[in-house]
């Protein structure tokens, strides 16, 4: 059986969403982080070389790096749910924001986690550069949001999947105001009316707040 190794507060529910997405029987092992660092547990570092979030196995495939677990499982068990075929017309979005997620999305707000950790001015040109890097990413997000139901077109995508928590659990790391991004609330809010994405959440992070606003 698939074995989802899911950190607390990681890109992991991403893979935890995804099974109860697609109705994929999987084994879940939870990993809480240590209360002081915030990091991993030895126990879940010695899962990978890199020792980073999330990890899954199937029989002999050990896999990490959430895009690869997410083209994996949807290639291996998603019978093609999820995504889109070549010759879909919203084909070229589905793929520019699947990558987009941990391409774009995802980097600028963990550049602008580890900057704010260093106590530097908020005025210091480097601040003030990455912060404009983040507010232009999320301003794309919104503009696409602005115009489809979701990332790729009408219907949820591994896209989406991909997206989602650098828009809410990221927060716990680095706040950012929703207020100012009507159509990413709007978007958030039918994301949380899912009912699989509810059971994953309350799988893998029973109790921390959902940040969907």
């Amino acid at each position: 059986m698939l074995t989802v190794h899911h950190l607390g507060m990681s890109q992991s529910e991403r893979i935890v969403w995804l099974c109860e997405e697609l109705g994929v029987p999987y084994d879940l092992k939870v990993y809480d982080r240590d209360a002081v660092t915030r990091l991993a547990p030895p126990e879940y570092k010695a899962l990978h070389p890199l020792g980073a979030a999330p990890v899954i196995q199937d029989g002999d495939v050990l896999l990490a790096e959430s895009g690869a677990i997410v083209e994996y499982i949807v290639a291996r068990y998603g019978k093609g749910q999820l995504v889109l075929a070549p010759d879909h017309p919203d084909f070229a979005h589905f793929l520019y924001w699947f990558h987009f997620a941990n391409g774009t999305l995802q980097p600028a707000t963990g550049r602008n986690m580890i900057l704010g950790r260093l106590d530097l001015p908020l005025d210091n040109p480097l601040i003030k550069a990455m912060k404009a890097r983040l507010d232009l990413a999320i301003g794309h997000v919104e503009a696409r949001l602005a115009q489809s139901a979701h990332l790729a077109g009408d219907e949820l995508t591994t896209a989406d999947i991909m997206a989602v928590f650098t828009l809410t659990t990221m927060r716990n790391f680095l706040p950012f105001d929703l207020a100012p991004y009507p159509a990413i609330r709007a978007y958030l809010q039918r994301i949380a009316a899912r009912p699989a994405y509810r059971r994953a959440m309350q799988k893998g992070d029973p109790g921390m707040p959902l940040l969907l606003t």
